[in-house]
């Protein structure tokens, strides 16, 4: 099997025994973890001023400004960085996070990336987002902490970015060789996550990055007639946030965003996988649930919905409508939907 036949996780052998291993050599712990995603609605709040610091202070150096060399590949890094610095606070440390992680030090010892250039600009995003926890949580110890437990997470990061820099330098004389291979697949994979960054921009709802409204219709109709051929149920979950105009009125847009964001946040986070989240109105939200019915929504989604939420803030109430169509009587997507937004 050729090498660019297999991930870069695959080609260093690395198993998820391993990963428990690293993890472990970091002192990280599952609970380290739940407590540093515990962040994500302030990182999340915040994400826009830490990468805006982070490449103010970056583009001052010259051998920085002379990479980047544009505004469009400094903006594309800053996209990059925000979904980074996002990830650390969302994503499940699984071998697909260590892909990622290994794929950033491949491209940055393809452009030729200084390691102590690299180790300097991670301190610098390490002291920006320290800064911000601490301005966020008064309480020093927790917030000393959450630090400790981040910088740990970061650390562990730049260890698989490390590994792909020595492996590079191993097989220089072997990339070169296939270097225009290299080329075209790197060309592919620019040219289809390009591609897919458009479509999600269309797509997805910039404060709350889930579905937007005009996704609703592209998205639930083809999966409305495969669960009718399939001869399944599909029940929609519809939530209001209880006086919402009266909580932005009083508390400010910022704090009504971070309400939003919360309310996402905890849809994502119990959702399954086929499931479809939706931003369907400035405070209402649609949860789209293939093969399962109103009762199973009711029992075990809600209640999971609920926790999670009042894990993240206490002060938000809302109002949630169930409605199922089929397998014995099906009606129409958007008739399931005004049910579901009538049924509080």
């Amino acid at each position: 099997m050729k090498i660019t036949d297999k991930s870069l996780v695959e080609q260093q052998k690395i198993s998820e025994n391993a990963l428990k291993q690293r993890l472990a050599l970091f002192r990280l712990t599952e609970t380290d973890l739940h407590e540093i995603r515990t962040l994500k609605t302030i990182v999340s709040r915040e994400l826009d001023d830490v990468v805006n610091a982070f490449y103010h202070h970056q583009t001052k150096k010259p051998e920085v400004e002379s990479l980047i060399g544009d505004a469009g590949t400094l903006k594309r890094l800053m996209a990059a960085l925000r979904k980074y610095v996002m990830d650390l606070f969302v994503k499940e440390i699984n071998l697909e996070y260590v892909e990622h992680r290994l794929r950033i030090g491949l491209v940055h010892k393809r452009i030729g990336v200084d390691p102590q250039l690299y180790l300097s600009a991670v301190n610098y995003l390490k002291e920006t987002i320290f800064s911000t926890v601490k301005r966020n949580i008064e309480d020093k110890e927790i917030s000393d902490k959450l630090c400790t437990n981040i910088s740990r997470l970061i650390d562990f990061d730049v260890s698989y970015v490390f590994d792909t820099y020595i492996r590079s330098m191993m097989h220089e004389i072997e990339f070169e060789r296939n270097k225009y291979s290299d080329y075209v697949d790197d060309l592919e994979n620019l040219v289809a996550k390009r591609t897919q960054s458009l479509e999600d921009m269309v797509r997805l709802d910039s404060l709350t990055n889930l579905y937007n409204k005009r996704a609703f219709s592209e998205l639930v109709e083809p999966m409305f007639a495969d669960i009718r051929s399939r001869n399944e149920p599909f029940t929609i979950v519809y939530i209001d946030v209880d006086d919402f105009k009266n909580f932005n009125d009083t508390n400010g847009h910022d704090d009504g965003d971070s309400v939003l964001v919360a309310v996402a946040d905890s849809i994502r986070g119990v959702s399954r996988s086929v499931d479809l989240s939706f931003r369907v109105g400035g405070d209402e939200f649609a949860i789209v649930m293939p093969n399962c019915g109103e009762k199973d929504a009711r029992s075990n989604y809600i209640p999971r919905l609920w926790k999670q939420l009042h894990s993240i803030r206490n002060d938000i109430s809302l109002s949630i409508g169930i409605c199922q169509s089929g397998p014995d009587n099906y009606i129409s997507f958007e008739s399931t939907l005004s049910k579901a937004d009538c049924h509080y």
